[in-house]
């Protein structure tokens, strides 16, 4: 049994090719995959052939936020033929230090699929056929669709994120940067109960998308720093930042307008970026980083399925395999697009 994958070679150079696919074993599943979203390192594989350190050094399938139907179940599955999942993309080892320490997300050893971090690169989920082992799969609810469901590897960022940012509710928050994670990020804000969602952004589609999942306020921020004046006044306004850009502007911005000993979560991901450090030192400001997810994606399974958060605003576009560099080129134009999909 034979299987059409896309393939990365380098920076523009994808390929639509065909790969033999193997019969799960036990413990695994044979998914015919159905939906898997670009995310911002498949893009920045794409345009630029990685991102800060994380290069893609030989050829890799990308993909890493995908649903699939199950075909066939190895020896020792429960899940039944017909089931839609999403797949958890994440292996942490489970006996390295990290993991002894519950702490899975800094796995020493840690596979992560469709990901260029580590050589050889670990392979994704970009084709109609994946043998995957079933601990990774999370059954969808009635009524889901796999294009929501392949949203749950995104959710899940943000919701680990929230998890890092102490007590939401009734914190007034700006979220930076308003793509596909920023705009999850306003729901999951949304979900724990702030009481104020402010969100900016340089592009207004991605901004009424915004909207759409919550916000209570949006600001264009293209004009320049001068957009969040308002909100610098009295050392600050919000008690809470998502920042979810990794643009030096709008961290700058960050650091500007929450309040002294307020907490900035830092989302987006870059390459060395300038910070005023005397701000954060007289604002006695906290900062936490925040990486993936361990945990939350069976609670972003849920969430998508009962839609408590309702993911369906940011799915912009959805293209077959065959038009993969297509949707590569979509998915970088923000004027135009949000969360664009494979569909196999």
């Amino acid at each position: 049994m034979q299987t059409r994958l896309a393939r990365l070679y380098a920076k523009g150079d994808l390929r639509i090719e065909a790969a033999e696919v193997l019969e799960p074993g036990p413990g695994e599943v044979l998914l015919k995959m159905a939906a898997a979203g670009i995310c911002g390192s498949d893009l920045h594989y794409y345009q630029d052939g990685g991102f800060g350190p994380v290069r893609v050094r030989e050829p890799i399938i990308p993909g890493h936020e995908a649903a699939g139907i199950v075909e066939r179940a190895g020896e020792g599955v429960p899940l039944k033929a017909g089931t839609l999942v999403a797949v958890n993309p994440s292996q942490p080892c489970g006996h390295c230090e990290y993991c002894q320490k519950a702490m899975p997300i800094h796995c020493l050893e840690m596979r992560f699929m469709g990901s260029a971090m580590r050589l050889p690169h670990e392979q994704g989920m970009f084709r109609e056929w994946l043998v995957v082992p079933a601990k990774q799969c999370f059954e969808a609810g009635p009524g889901t669709s796999a294009a929501e469901a392949a949203c749950s590897e995104p959710l899940s960022v943000c919701l680990h994120a929230a998890s890092r940012a102490g007590e939401i509710r009734g914190k007034r928050v700006l979220v930076t940067g308003a793509g596909p994670i920023g705009s999850l990020m306003v729901a999951v804000v949304k979900h724990h109960g702030a009481a104020e969602i402010v969100v900016t952004d340089l592009a207004d589609a991605a901004l009424e998308r915004a909207v759409a999942m919550g916000a209570t306020r949006a600001v264009n921020v293209s004009q320049g720093a001068g957009a969040l004046v308002e909100f610098e006044a009295g050392k600050g306004y919000f008690d809470l930042v998502f920042e979810c850009s990794a643009a030096a502007p709008a961290i700058r911005g960050a650091i500007a307008t929450v309040k002294p000993r307020g907490t900035i979560v830092q989302v987006g991901v870059s390459g060395e970026v300038p910070v005023p450090l005397n701000a954060i030192v007289a604002k006695e400001l906290h900062i936490h980083g925040t990486q993936r997810f361990h945990e939350e994606f069976a609670t972003a399974v849920a969430l998508i399925s009962s839609r408590a958060i309702d993911v369906r605003p940011i799915i912009s576009h959805s293209l077959p395999l065959a038009q993969a560099d297509a949707a590569f080129l979509l998915a970088g134009d923000r004027s135009a697009a949000c969360k664009v999909q494979l569909t196999f």
